[in-house]
């Protein structure tokens, strides 16, 4: 008898104890201090995605929606400094787990993604040889716009530009980011940034063509900002008037972007956020419409793309209601009848900012140029859970 209730006790004391040091464990960083100049952190950010999307007909009827709930982002991090001003960055991530991978118009019995597997998704080490002068290396976010280097833990939309990693395919790369080395550095006391790095980019067979090199130059007019991954918004709680042009280039291959960034406090516990991101992606004669044979599957025409979105955060009641606008432009004639255009609304949730926060949208995507193409629309709703 005596052994069955001292197991019974030890998990009653053991359960006391947990729920008397959550404060402290929810309030600690969970930190690995080796010594003063080794130490590790870990971290992890879910994001449960369901989600209903389906066709309009042309007088506006949907025929019906296809259903999802999965995990649109299962990511574990793991960040720290192994040596005096050398600290690395890794994380892996386990996209669109359990989603469908039947399309809106055909699918196959069956098709669905229970594990698609966990990928790397960032792994870089820097060396901060100076505040002017950083050096990365590793697979690394291409620095081409404000939006394709933002974090995807506080993005006031539901997700990224629908065209923000245009180039993946087409050059190799992995959601945006690419093999190799990056300088990065702050000038003008900090409100100067500049990136550019070489980059393994697309391979062709043989191995023998040029690298891929891109950059990017930011100036922030009010506060500065110092991160590897852009905020999606502060919460109103920093004034940020960020300017920022990038370049994107690989033998005929070129890209250029230009986006402004705004946030600012109104009020007392209100801020204003406010985004816009233009790309210009060519993929010439490498990737274009006279593209060899080797690159023709993933090929990169010539467009214009524009993205800008908007949310007024609520101190009070902890919401954020966001509106959003996408238009793709394709500059060949023979491309314009894939125009698209993309609006999106919806509001958010952040009773604990970007550890704990519901989000629910609604997009519609048209093809303006194509009236034989149905108009797409989508519902939304995200539950995310993160630490770092």
């Amino acid at each position: 008898m005596r052994s069955r209730i001292r197991p019974s006790r030890l998990a009653l004391v053991f359960v006391a104890l947990l729920i008397a040091l959550l404060p402290a464990i929810a309030n600690a960083q969970a930190i690995v201090k080796v010594n003063d100049n080794v130490n590790f952190r870990l971290g992890i950010l879910l994001q449960g995605w369901a989600d209903w999307s389906g066709q309009s007909n042309a007088v506006g009827d949907t025929a019906g929606f296809q259903q999802n709930l999965f995990l649109r982002r299962a990511r574990f991090f793991l960040g720290g400094q192994v040596a005096k001003d050398v600290t690395f960055f890794f994380m892996t991530d386990n996209p669109n787990l359990g989603k469908s991978t039947q399309t809106l118009t055909s699918g196959t019995t069956g098709v669905k993604a229970p594990a698609t597997g966990f990928v790397i998704q960032d792994a870089y080490m820097e060396w901060a040889i100076a505040n002017e002068f950083r050096l990365q290396g590793g697979l690394i976010l291409i620095p081409l716009c404000r939006n394709c280097n933002t974090s995807a833990v506080n993005l006031i939309t539901m997700d990224y530009g629908t065209w923000s990693f245009q180039e993946s395919a087409s050059t190799q790369s992995s959601v945006g980011r690419d093999t190799g080395f990056q300088a990065k550095g702050y000038l003008a006391d900090d409100h100067l940034e500049y990136r550019a790095g070489a980059y393994s980019g697309f391979r062709a067979p043989g191995v023998k063509n040029a690298f891929r090199y891109s950059g990017r130059l930011q100036y922030d007019v009010f506060d500065v900002e110092k991160v590897q991954f852009y905020p999606g918004t502060y919460f109103g709680k920093k004034k940020i008037l960020a300017i920022g042009a990038g370049y994107d280039t690989q033998s005929d291959y070129s890209a250029y972007a230009g986006d402004v960034f705004f946030d600012y406090p109104v009020g007392k516990g209100n801020g204003i956020t406010a985004q816009t991101d233009y790309i210009h992606y060519d993929g010439g004669a490498t990737f274009g419409l006279d593209a060899p044979a080797a690159t023709k599957s993933s090929a990169l025409y010539k467009q214009d793309d524009l993205y800008a979105e908007a949310g007024f955060f609520i101190g009070s009641p902890k919401v954020m209601p966001f509106i959003r606008y996408e238009q793709q432009k394709y500059a060949d004639s023979v491309n314009t009848a894939l125009n698209k255009t993309f609006y999106q609304a919806g509001f958010g949730w952040y009773p604990y900012s970007s550890n704990f926060n519901i989000k629910a949208g609604f997009g519609r995507k048209e093809f303006p140029n194509d009236p034989k193409t149905a108009t797409t629309n989508e519902y939304t709703v995200q539950v995310q859970v993160f630490y770092y």
